[in-house]
Parts: C-alpha cells; structure tokens; sequence
C-alpha cells in the first residue's frame, strides 16, 4: 500500500482526536476518507491475488493443504495482504465516527449551542 494513503488516513486520524473547528471540516474529511475506501479496497484485492498465488505455489510443489497455508502466511505477501485488510477496517470505522460527529455538530448547532 502506497506510503501516501497511509498518511492521508493518519492526517484524517490527527484530525479526528484534535477535534474539528466545523462540521464543514469534519464532512471535508469524510469526503477524503470515503475516497480513500475505493483506493484500499483495490489493494486489498491485489494483495488477495498476489497471496493466492503463493499460497499455490505451496500447494502445487505437493505441500498438505495446512503446511501450505501456513507457509503462505509467513509471506511479505501475506503481510501485505493483512495491512490492507486492517487498514480498509480502519477507514471504515473512521468514516462512520466522522459521519455521527457531523450529525453531533450539527444537531448542537441547530439547538444554538
């Protein structure tokens, strides 16, 4: 997964716990993080594909089908796949926090508060 995907999630992330100054900001992010969803999601089935591979590599060189997975999942491949899985549930949760922190703004400014 590219070094700046990574780091536009963790901007979001700062962004989150400093707190937004407005509910504008906070639906920027959303944005960005949505966006960021289709970027990961592509990883992840690259990852998934690349992982497949391996794994029967394992399984053609006449490997038992366990000892096969479990040398796959020794793989950079493997590793790969498992970052872009987490960091796809990652964004998924921090696109909804963001959306309940958009209707928490928002709701509070409609009560004058």
């Amino acid at each position: 997964m590219a070094q700046t995907v990574r780091k536009m999630v963790s901007d979001i992330q700062k962004a989150m716990l400093n707190g937004y100054g407005s509910p504008t900001e906070a639906a920027e992010d959303l944005v960005k993080a949505t966006a960021l969803m289709a970027n990961v999601q592509k990883e992840v089935r690259e990852a998934d594909h690349a992982y497949a591979v391996v794994l029967l590599r394992f399984l053609e060189a006449g490997e038992a089908a366990n000892r096969a997975k479990i040398r796959a999942e020794t793989s950079m491949e493997y590793m790969r796949k498992r970052e872009a899985q987490d960091l796809g549930v990652f964004l998924e949760e921090t696109v909804r926090t963001i959306k309940a922190l958009v209707k928490l703004e928002e709701s509070q400014m409609r009560m004058g508060g």
